[in-house]
């Protein structure tokens, strides 16, 4: 089945999201389901920053949304990367409740030298792959610009379930992107909603820096003294 009849057989099953106009924004109708992704992205992003574990649920509903806006939208990359977000907010979910030592709470941590290297070879190879794939098989008008921000998210969503600090430098850099990429496909409201995910970024990898300092200090600090036992005296 080509993208074309799967587009439009989504389209006929999700038509009230995609064409109830909720409000006007520079002369560009916004949908309902656009609307329910701006709101369900803010909140994610807000808990991320902050550290709540509620994200993730609330993520996992915003790629649903976002997967229908940005399938009638000929935006497949993006499309189809909502699905593998969707299994990573899952992975996220249990990480962050399960995922440190012995099964407890995940710390926040920096990303290592290896698997820096690691991502950025994941990250030429996944952008190549995905150009060509858009290019040859979909009638993508934005190949390469669909390719890179769809691989910067799912760098950047890795990092964000082990709770890598570095990981908003990769969400801002993708942001960037994404701002001219979604006014372009006319998705105005979800460009303004990127503008403040970029906002959003900066407070949580300050957050997340603060985070890891307390953590590195509380390991660090020296044993509480014990206090001698009153029966010591006794002993013996």
């Amino acid at each position: 089945m080509s993208t074309d009849s799967i587009r439009s057989t989504l389209g006929d099953l999700v038509a009230p999201l995609n064409e109830t106009v909720v409000v006007t924004i520079g002369g560009t109708p916004t949908s309902l389901g656009e609307v329910l992704g701006f709101v369900t992205g803010a909140a994610c992003v807000y808990a991320v920053a902050t550290r709540r574990v509620w994200n993730w649920p609330v993520g996992m509903a915003n790629n649903v949304f976002f997967l229908i806006v940005f399938f009638s939208a000929g935006l497949f990359a993006d499309s189809a990367l909502q699905l593998v977000f969707f299994a990573l907010g899952a992975y996220g979910w249990w990480a962050w409740l399960r995922g440190g030592a012995s099964r407890t709470p995940l710390p926040v941590s920096d990303t290592t030298a290896s698997q820096w290297w690691a991502l950025a070879g994941a990250g030429v190879a996944g952008t190549a792959l995905l150009t060509w794939a858009l290019t040859t098989y979909t009638s993508s008008t934005v190949p390469l610009a669909d390719a890179v921000t769809t691989v910067l998210s799912l760098l950047a969503t890795w990092g964000q379930c082990r709770k890598k600090v570095q990981s908003w430098y990769l969400w801002i850099a993708a942001d960037v992107l994404y701002v001219p990429l979604y006014v372009y496909k006319d998705l105005v409201l979800t460009g303004i909603l990127y503008v403040g995910f970029g906002a959003l970024c900066v407070l949580g990898l300050r957050n997340w820096r603060a985070e890891k300092a307390r953590d590195l200090a509380a390991r660090s600090a020296p044993p509480l003294p014990t206090a001698p036992s009153p029966f010591a005296a006794h002993a013996g």
